[in-house]
């Protein structure tokens, strides 16, 4: 437990109950939670929802380092099709219950398959940051 605390920086905030926690705390002391099992693959739905951006990309960048440094899998529901893209290697598109694709995230986050899956225009250009498939969506009041 004492490993699963440090790597989330939780240690000093072990005491306290997890309803005084703000949601990015909330969300490490949930993985925190996990990690202490001690699994080689962790199932992670939505664990960015209801966090403000800064937090979002902690918690994205915490499960990253699980990945790269501990070998961890990690299998995880994301909305966030950027998210998604810059942090996945890999990436399952689902349409009515059933896998419609599922790749390397430049293979699965195309133009076509957020139409097909989504019902949304928009363009996939490269993200200037990581250089993986970000995606611009495109709505009725779209601007050229």
């Amino acid at each position: 437990m004492e490993i699963a605390l440090e790597t989330t920086r939780m240690k000093e905030l072990a005491e306290r109950e997890l309803d005084t926690l703000s949601g990015g705390q909330r969300q490490r002391a949930w993985i925190a939670m996990a990690l202490a099992q001690d699994t080689d693959i962790l199932l992670l739905d939505e664990p960015t929802t209801f966090l403000d951006l800064t937090h979002q990309i902690e918690v994205l960048d915490l499960l990253w380092e699980l990945n790269q440094n501990q070998g961890r899998t990690l299998v995880m529901v994301l909305h966030d099709l950027n998210q998604a893209g810059r942090y996945a290697d890999n990436l399952v598109a689902v349409k009515d219950g059933r896998v419609f694709a599922a790749g390397k995230p430049d293979v699965v986050m195309t133009e076509t398959i957020v139409k097909e899956v989504f019902g949304l225009n928009s363009r996939i250009v490269p993200d200037p940051v990581s250089g993986t498939p970000m995606c611009i969506p495109i709505g009725k009041h779209g601007r050229k």
